[in-house]
């Protein structure tokens, strides 16, 4: 078979074109054509036909042509596969009438259930359930198609799950990660909601680096998530990770100002607070991530700009660690002196970046 009659095959294939597909389908052709595996991916036609909903042409290939349901790409991807994660109703049907594996296992350990809750389509769910799906089964990283469902923030399949595992909920990652984890993390308030209503979790359950369903919603802006597990779970504010750094640390580290205000005017969280393991302020954190609004921010918020950690290094110093620029300039505008280290290391002996050089031997120098 040469090139360009197979790259006619592919592209009446993913085109839908059953018709011109068949005038063209020779017995010879369709015996080349069973098995074959094309490209990097190592699709087939029917992994295409899959993909893009052609269920004409997919049963064309399987009764006509002789395809094998279970046949595998390059990551083990099976066409139901393909069919499920492209929420393809019709062939999620027939591949599963013609005896495809419900639970076959792609790379990773992914299931076509795992799949298809990577959508929201109830409908292709429900139909692997009805096939038997094992909603319990959990993937290379430890997740299940519940934290991936959680992860997609679509009430109505989250509850389909429950209605059909009652406690599909009861898993962690191999990090130690919950659903609520997930939920909480991604900002689905609706999701984060039946899940306190429906399932048993601990108020503060951590993961292996300590953190809390709480530490993720604020650390990635979800206030409103944030305030329901305060008030339906009794989240603890306060909580510590592996690090020692709080919630206040965290906002800090991600540049999340609108939950730095809800952490310290509502909450009446400490500006100034200590990761306990190594002292550093939420400034220091800030300076070192590079968050300039961030910075403002928490000066604005009675930020100590002389605060040193545990190595007696000040923002400036973690500024400079950074090399952030941007980051040096506006604390050395805010009146911050460079200074040395417990060991003797200023801000700018750290300095690599040619700007931030510039910097501390040009533009401030009457600063320094």
């Amino acid at each position: 078979m040469d090139q360009d009659t197979l790259k006619q095959l592919v592209k009446l294939t993913q085109e839908g074109n059953l018709r011109s597909l068949q005038e063209l389908m020779t017995d010879a052709l369709m015996l080349e054509v069973c098995g074959k595996h094309l490209g990097r991916s190592g699709d087939t036609l029917l992994h295409y036909a899959a993909r893009h909903g052609h269920s004409d042409i997919v049963e064309f290939l399987v009764k006509r042509v002789g395809v094998d349901v279970e046949v595998y790409n390059n990551d083990y991807k099976r066409p139901l596969h393909e069919a499920a994660s492209m929420s393809q109703l019709a062939c999620v049907k027939f591949l599963l009438w013609e005896g495809a594996t419900v639970d076959s296992l792609k790379k990773a350990d992914w299931t076509p259930l795992m799949m298809a809750c990577t959508r929201r389509n109830r409908q292709v769910i429900q139909e692997l359930l009805n096939h038997s799906a094992d909603p319990m089964l959990r993937n290379k990283d430890g997740w299940n198609c519940f934290h991936i469902a959680c992860r997609e923030g679509d009430p109505q399949v989250v509850q389909l799950l429950l209605l059909a595992a009652p406690d599909v909920w009861r898993t962690k990652s191999k990090t130690g990660r919950t659903p609520l984890h997930t939920a909480a993390m991604h900002g689905c308030l609706d999701v984060v909601e039946i899940l306190l209503d429906r399932c048993d979790y601990t108020p503060d359950t951590a993961d292996s680096c300590g953190v809390t369903p709480f530490m993720d919603a604020v650390r990635n802006g979800h206030v409103a998530v944030a305030k329901l597990l305060l008030e339906k779970h009794k989240a603890s504010p306060s909580a510590t990770d592996t690090l020692g750094a709080q919630p206040v640390h965290q906002v800090a580290v991600t540049g999340q100002d609108a939950a730095l205000h809800f952490l310290v005017r509502d909450l009446n969280m400490d500006v100034n607070q200590r990761a306990t393991i190594i002292q550093l302020t939420p400034l220091h954190y800030a300076a070192k991530e590079g968050h300039v609004s961030t910075l403002k921010t928490l000066v604005e918020l009675g930020a100590d700009l002389q605060a040193r950690d545990k190595k007696g290094r000040s923002a400036l110093h973690m500024a400079c660690i950074g090399q952030h620029t941007h980051v040096a300039r506006t604390l050395l505008q805010l009146g911050l002196k460079d200074s040395e280290d417990s060991s003797g290391t200023t801000g700018r002996q750290l300095a690599v970046k040619p700007d931030l050089i510039q910097l501390f031997e040009s533009e401030f120098k009457d600063t320094l």
